[in-house]
């Protein structure tokens, strides 16, 4: 299929935008080649500016569980405008989100709106912080928190490494309070609390990751999880931007049966719009200003645009019976792949989670980092331009998940299986 228009318009916006993209998950770095230019998109399907459609498993990243322009939540959309597009003021909107919100997700009592996921899980951190006066924040290697400075940190698989920022810009000073440790480790995770308990605020996690592809975290391991944070005072924060409302209707905590004491949002809460969000139990979520003394504040947060979508993208998925649908596809295309893969013999896992998955060109089941990052690379690599050059549009990074819609077919999964057969023969 040709692209010449999309290279015409990247070329013009490398000279325009750092890299060409506004974020460098759309740099197509880890594939090679160059993007493709999106011109509009309707249900399961994208459409390239030279008309190339694919069925699109990507779903910017997340949001668009119930598909492309649905009816509803543009009707939202086109009605919250009339009315205007930003107040700096309260609207009724806003309860109306949060009610969703808070109805739905077992740790949350009180929530705040935000403008971005990597503005709530910043947010956390500080609440975090300021509600238990301490310094120490622990995350886990893989997990992505947003471009926040504290939380951009690689610093190996010891048991209590104290974190080296893993971006030029970030001070050590900015990362020296934040320890990294090993996904699904316990043993570390005892550790790290064994030496530094009194000093830790809290610990931010993935439920279930999907930036080193799909892992999620195992039993004893969010077990673990829960009763040290408990035992040392510190707050457990799931990072549920990307599994929130995606995994289940009230998140990953849901299926997992664990509550933690904050929990980030965005994504699907918006509807596609803008949005995040953090919410929690009252006591702690009090902390925040004008209640309490932790400062948090944005001129947007709370749009009446992005609250109307999320709204009619949250009722959308309370009421139509989505996720039993979702189910159903997805796992279609995982057992699809699955054979697909076998037949063709090559080393893979198929790791999925409701309507989240990732096929990974690696022999071993993936727990954690390690073990993802000897993923082979150059195989996704080639298998990724195969399926796009038959219409299927995939996550650009072995280490990306793929998101299913409501919107997606039998005959797109057929299809879709049927390019990754003749994409997986070709390696």
């Amino acid at each position: 299929m040709s692209r010449e228009k999309s290279q015409q318009v990247f070329a013009r916006a490398q000279q325009l935008m750092p890299g060409g993209v506004n974020s460098p998950a759309r740099a197509f770095g880890a594939v090679g080649g160059q993007p493709i230019v999106i011109d509009h998109a309707d249900g399961a399907y994208l459409v390239d500016v030279d008309g190339n459609r694919y069925i699109d498993y990507i779903g910017s990243w997340g949001p668009m569980i119930v598909g492309h322009r649905h009816p509803e939540v543009i009707t939202a959309i086109q009605a919250a405008l009339e009315r205007g597009t930003s107040f700096g003021a309260p609207t009724v909107a806003e309860n109306q989100l949060a009610e969703l919100i808070i109805e739905a997700v077992p740790s949350v009592e009180k929530v705040r709106l935000v403008n971005s996921g990597t503005e709530a899980t910043m947010s956390a951190i500080r609440l975090a912080r300021g509600y238990t006066g301490r310094d120490v924040i622990v995350k886990f290697e893989g997990n992505y928190h947003g471009h926040v400075d504290s939380l951009l940190v690689a610093a190996g698989s010891a048991a209590a490494t104290l974190g080296v920022p893993d971006s030029p810009g970030v001070t050590p000073g900015t990362s020296q309070d934040t320890l990294t440790l090993r996904y699904n480790d316990v043993a570390a995770l005892e550790a790290a609390f064994a030496e530094h308990g009194s000093r830790i605020a809290g610990v931010i996690l993935e439920p279930v990751v999907g930036n080193m592809g799909c892992v999620p975290a195992e039993p004893a391991f969010a077990a673990a999880l829960r009763s040290l944070t408990t035992e040392h005072g510190a707050v457990l924060i799931f990072d549920e931007v990307m599994t929130g409302f995606r995994v289940a209707y009230g998140g990953a905590q849901t299926l997992m049966k664990i509550t933690p004491d904050i929990t980030t949002l965005g994504k699907i809460v918006g509807g596609g719009m803008p949005i995040g969000a953090y919410g929690g139990r009252q006591e702690i979520m009090d902390s925040i200003l004008p209640a309490g003394k932790v400062f948090q504040a944005g001129t947007l947060s709370g749009n009446p645009v992005a609250t109307a979508a999320g709204i009619a993208t949250l009722k959308l998925l309370r009421d139509h019976g989505v996720y039993e649908r979702l189910e159903t596809r997805a796992a279609q295309l995982a057992d699809g792949l699955h054979h697909a893969a076998q037949a063709a013999g090559v080393p893979h896992q198929l790791q999925r989670v409701g309507s989240m998955m990732t096929l990974f060109f690696n022999p071993d089941p993936v727990t954690d980092w390690d073990v993802s990052s000897k993923s082979d690379k150059a195989q996704f690599a080639k298998f990724f331009w195969g399926l796009m050059d038959r219409g299927v549009y995939w996550p650009c990074s072995q280490y990306e998940a793929l998101f299913l819609s409501d919107k997606h077919t039998e005959e797109d999964i057929a299809q879709t299986v049927a390019a990754a057969a003749e994409s997986l023969q070709d390696l």
